[in-house]
């Protein structure tokens, strides 16, 4: 069972405030964004009225699912019907669901990478083996030509699997590049799982361009989301699998019943956050493009530092003058203060299916504030600049 890159490192960042020592966290996407009060009071007015929790059905309380299609979806563009929604815990049951629908053990699902290493867990737990289509760091993470899944598709491949906007990249997915894999898919006969839980997290004058626009490709979509990001709910873990595809649908409803029913609370909070103005996004976009636009300079200005514009989620690839990433990154949690205060990034190695891949970049999250970032980023530059491993530019 592969360790998380995300949270591996964790009881060292935990020894480390337990010894009184402020370490900023660029490693979770973990939001400092306040969550929506109509969401927190979506919760707390059942509360007061409630003498106990039980189950709601399987496939999610059906208010909800109406609301997610009616003040949701299809403000977006996303046609669908009450049917082909399904609400489950989070985005990562949704796609973990999805892997398993498509594919048996020995099977084969194409990925982008680097990519959400939670997809490597789902492919090991399930048997499915993952083959990745390779974008380079130095290229801004561009999809490479189709005739690059072409050389990769086999008797076993099932699926192509892809994040947009991508964890870890960044990247977003032009509808070009969509309409070309959608194509591709198609053609092979193949399901095409998108995990759109950054939605709303875009930076390009382009609007996302969602897989479920692919015209010709309607019963070949499975798509994934999630509230967790969007309204910065991440520990209601509630999201959703959509397919107009009726055996998708119907297959899904089974694992649901095997888990019994989503998070109530969670849903509650689901129901509540629904209201939330569109307006709501605007701010936040706003937000995260001063925090991007800062990260993104801090880390370029670092000698031998690469990074390049991320145009969607809130996290950058970084690569470094280091030896080891990992190394560099445990180094600083255990060694490395600067007036008592350190930095945890992400190891970007386990992002990648690739062997040697990544090896010496990083996964930096801007989820904090302008003025914390700025601590953050000067730690982390003369954290480099100490480090034993450093590598010449």
């Amino acid at each position: 069972m592969p360790a998380s890159a995300i949270r591996k490192l964790v009881p060292l960042s935990d020894a480390a405030e337990s010894a009184g020592v402020k370490v900023y966290h660029l490693n979770v996407g973990a939001p400092d964004i306040q969550s929506p009060a109509c969401a927190i009071e979506g919760v707390s007015k059942r509360l007061e009225t409630m003498h106990h929790l039980s189950y709601t059905n399987s496939a999610g309380l059906m208010q909800l699912r109406k609301d997610f299609i009616e003040k949701y979806y299809k403000k977006v563009g996303i046609d669908i019907e009450v049917s082909e929604l399904l609400v489950d815990v989070a985005g990562s049951e949704a796609f973990s669901v999805a892997m398993q629908i498509v594919a048996d053990r020995g099977d084969e699902i194409i990925v982008v990478e680097p990519f959400y290493t939670n997809y490597q867990t789902f492919a090991f737990l399930n048997g499915i083996t993952l083959k990745a289509v390779h974008t380079d760091i130095r290229a801004g993470f561009a999809v490479p030509d189709i005739s690059e899944f072409e050389k990769l598709v086999t008797p076993r491949t099932k699926a192509v699997l892809l994040c947009n906007p991508c964890n870890p990249s960044g990247k977003l997915f032009s509808k070009e590049e969509m309409l070309a894999i959608g194509d591709f898919c198609v053609r092979h006969n193949l399901f095409l799982i998108s995990d759109e839980v950054y939605r709303e997290f875009c930076y390009s004058e382009e609007p996302h361009f969602s897989a479920m626009f692919i015209p010709g490709a309607e019963q070949n979509v499975i798509l994934a989301d999630s509230i967790s990001k969007r309204y910065n709910l991440c520990g209601a873990r509630i999201g959703c699998l959509i397919s107009h595809n009726k055996d998708v649908m119907s297959a899904a409803l089974k694992f649901a019943q095997s888990r019994l029913c989503p998070p109530v609370l969670g849903q509650y909070a689901a129901l509540g956050a629904l209201d939330t103005p569109f307006s709501y996004f605007d701010e936040v976009r706003e937000e995260y493009i001063r925090r991007r636009d800062f990260a993104i300079a801090a880390l370029n200005a670092m000698p031998g530092v690469f990074t390049p514009t991320p145009m969607g989620a809130f996290y950058t690839v970084a690569e470094l003058p280091v030896d080891s990433a990992e190394a560099f990154i445990k180094w600083m949690l255990t060694e490395f203060r600067m007036d008592g205060e350190t930095v945890m990034i992400t190891p970007a190695a386990s992002f990648y299916k690739t062997p040697g891949e990544g090896l010496r970049q990083a996964r930096i999250a801007y989820v904090l504030e302008v003025p914390e970032l700025e601590k953050a980023m000067k730690i982390l530059a003369a954290a480099l600049q100490a480090y034993p491993g450093r590598l010449n530019a």
